[in-house]
């Protein structure tokens, strides 16, 4: 459970093909993104991924910053 004080927009409310809908972005290209550390997606107790508006956000600048031309390492240290 995530305590009161989390932001509504922090919450894991997505699955990942409603974020993929949403994002324009394949599922699979998701799971990318997390195994390489640019995006965190909470977890139910049974493990199935849980997206956020906070982690829709993040992944509309990934996706500027790949149609930039970035790498997915560059796209790392910038969001760092």
């Amino acid at each position: 459970m995530i305590p009161d004080s989390a932001s509504r927009s922090a919450r894991g409310v997505y699955g990942i093909s409603v974020t993929s809908e949403l994002s324009g972005i394949a599922a699979q290209t998701l799971r990318l993104y997390e195994s390489r550390g640019l995006l965190t997606p909470s977890r139910t107790d049974g493990g199935t991924r849980r997206y956020s508006d906070d982690d829709l956000e993040r992944l509309r600048r990934i996706t500027e910053l790949v149609d930039q031309g970035v790498n997915l390492a560059g796209i790392a240290r910038i969001l760092d």
